[in-house]
């Protein structure tokens, strides 16, 4: 599913327009993306969470080249943790 599709899902379920659905989609999404970068945890019951974590310098290597090492520098990453209603959903049960 892309974001067009979500959109009109969303669209769908709620009863409203796709112009409107569009606006709620992309508030939701850039709250999330604003207060994770802000260094904050989003949590969603029964759905998951959102967080930032540092990720440490490291060494790695060259895929094309086994035995050459590279230096991979630190970075922050965003993290989803997928919530208990959602894994469940997923697995079935």
């Amino acid at each position: 599913m892309v974001k067009t599709e979500l959109i009109a899902e969303v669209a769908t379920k709620a009863e409203i327009t796709k112009v409107e659905s569009e606006k709620v989609v992309n508030a939701v999404l850039d709250t999330i993306v604003g207060a994770v970068s802000a260094n904050e945890k989003v949590q969603i019951v029964g759905f998951g969470s959102f967080e930032k974590r540092h990720r440490a310098a490291r060494v790695g290597h060259d895929p094309r080249d086994k035995t050459k090492e590279i230096n991979i520098p630190a970075k922050d990453v965003p993290v989803f943790k997928a919530g208990k209603n959602f894994k469940s959903e997923v697995a079935g049960k």
